[in-house]
């Protein structure tokens, strides 16, 4: 794209890269749309985009050529991509006056080629139980599931978890909680709420019942849960806050409704409620993810998949908000 708009947006046919020292040269084979990549295109998302820019942060592919001092991964290998490509593990790159958002197709290129030359440290190895498609969901939704209740929320067998939603994060956080023993409520339209079940939900919820807060806190018998992946933002906050246990944890993940959040204080304080911010998660806990994984069967939910060339199909899928994931493949 040459600017901002997705009427912008066009295939272009360019030489393929070469990979410079340190570089791998990945063929693409999936690449999964998030929501954010629908905002970068339409607004720019108050970036300092260059022209021409690639939008999309999340493939799987195979490395086909190396650049000189490559250590990591041999030709033939199979990768996906870390979101923060410069967050390896512990606290995010950054300070309090600059917010750290260095992400691919954002601050960096994005991922809708058929071909990629990046740094090798940009990259892990993909799950050997997943096609590229299913692991091409990983780095974004995948991995803001699992660093929001396993990272940072510790989630352990027997606690109660909230999800709010069926998109990509939501069916994440419903997977990851159940194989950590959780019991999980979810909270979505009532078109979907059978297949939420289906997925291992033990408990559903209309949210668009006004008194669905008062559903969570009966199913809890009043204790209300451990854990909320909250998506909704804006004054959505304050719901969280409702149902969440004395001693619970917010995980502060979306912002459909708006960038300010808000909520009565008193509660919060009272509950000694944590509150999460999650940008997704460092590379150390998508190489963890991809370990669970494999170990726990565990399989991405996608709605659809479209060809490369079907993209401005794609995005208006995830306008009308697909229950799971969106994949292009090459």
């Amino acid at each position: 794209m040459d600017g901002i708009g997705r009427n912008l947006l066009q295939l272009r046919e360019v030489a393929i890269p070469e990979p410079a020292h340190g570089e791998i040269l990945v063929r693409v084979s999936a690449v999964a749309l998030n929501h954010r990549d629908k905002m970068v295109t339409e607004n720019g998302r108050g970036l300092q985009l260059t022209y021409p820019f690639t939008p999309g942060s999340d493939l799987a592919g195979t490395v086909v050529a190396l650049g000189d001092g490559v250590q990591r991964f041999a030709v033939g290998d199979r990768v996906i991509s870390n979101f923060v490509p410069e967050w390896l593990d512990g606290v995010r790159p950054g300070d309090a006056r600059t917010l750290p958002y260095r992400t691919l197709g954002g601050h960096h290129p994005g991922v809708l080629a058929e071909y990629v030359a990046f740094p090798e440290d940009w990259f892990v190895r993909a799950p050997w139980s997943l096609g590229d498609a299913e692991a091409a969901t990983l780095p974004c939704s995948g991995l803001t599931a699992w660093f929001a209740l396993v990272e940072r929320g510790r989630v352990r067998a027997g606690e109660t978890v909230l999800v709010e939603g069926t998109g990509g994060v939501a069916l994440f956080a419903l997977a990851i909680a159940k194989i950590h023993g959780a019991e999980v409520i979810v909270s979505a339209s009532a078109t979907n709420l059978a297949r939420a079940r289906e997925l291992g939900a033990d408990h559903v919820i209309d949210r668009r019942r006004e008194d669905w807060t008062d559903a969570v806190l009966t199913l809890t018998a009043d204790r209300g849960v451990d854990h909320v992946l909250e998506i909704v933002g804006g004054s959505h906050l304050a719901e969280a806050v409702q149902v969440s246990a004395i001693g619970g944890q917010i995980h502060q993940i979306g912002a459909l409704e708006g960038f300010e959040i808000s909520t009565p204080v008193m509660p919060l304080m009272l509950k000694g409620i944590t509150v999460n911010g999650i940008g997704t998660g460092h590379r150390r806990a998508l190489e963890d993810m991809v370990r669970a994984v494999d170990a726990a069967g565990l399989k991405p939910v996608i709605d659809t998949r479209y060809r490369f060339e079907d993209l401005h199909a794609a995005l208006d899928h995830l306008d009308r908000g697909p229950f799971g994931k969106l994949v292009l493949e090459t």
